[in-house]
């Protein structure tokens, strides 16, 4: 999708799973590589993408995005779900080759808008955010739909 100073961005697919499930420990993980890619191929079946950045190896950046139509808008609405690139990576531009790829990719799928739910205490990544053009909108809280087991 994107080749710049040695950095390639391009959708991701099941056969990354692999090289995914170590970048994301960084956020949670692990999760097995099986489970990885049975959810990359479902995000690539829905209407989102998931996109790499590689630098010359395994993956050094992710961003995981979707998209919706909302009565509050008059274009689908795009909202990233993750923004990753590894501790040994970062402050090289990564991140924002990542959101310019990923708003490419929303544009192209009609979108008109594009948000980030950001965690209050993310403090870093919400000033990454206003550094890379999103504005404070509001806040989001989030409910669990299943009782999550102890």
């Amino acid at each position: 999708m994107n080749q710049r100073r040695g950095l390639e961005v391009r959708a991701a697919n099941g056969a990354d799973a692999a090289g995914l499930s170590a970048l994301l420990e960084v956020a949670g993980g692990p999760w097995p590589p099986a489970e990885l890619a049975r959810r990359l191929d479902a995000a690539r079946a829905a209407a989102g993408t998931v996109l790499l950045a590689l630098d010359w190896g395994p993956p050094v950046g992710l961003v995981a995005l979707h998209w919706f139509p909302s009565l509050l808008a008059g274009r689908l609405v795009a909202q990233l779900d993750l923004l990753l690139v590894g501790q040994e990576d970062r402050r090289r531009g990564i991140g924002r080759i990542l959101v310019k790829a990923a708003a490419q990719a929303a544009r192209v799928a009609g979108c008109g808008d594009m948000q980030f739910v950001v965690n209050a205490g993310q403090t870093d990544l919400r000033a990454f955010c206003l550094a890379t053009g999103f504005t404070e909108t509001g806040s989001c809280l989030s409910r669990a739909l299943r009782k999550q087991s102890e």
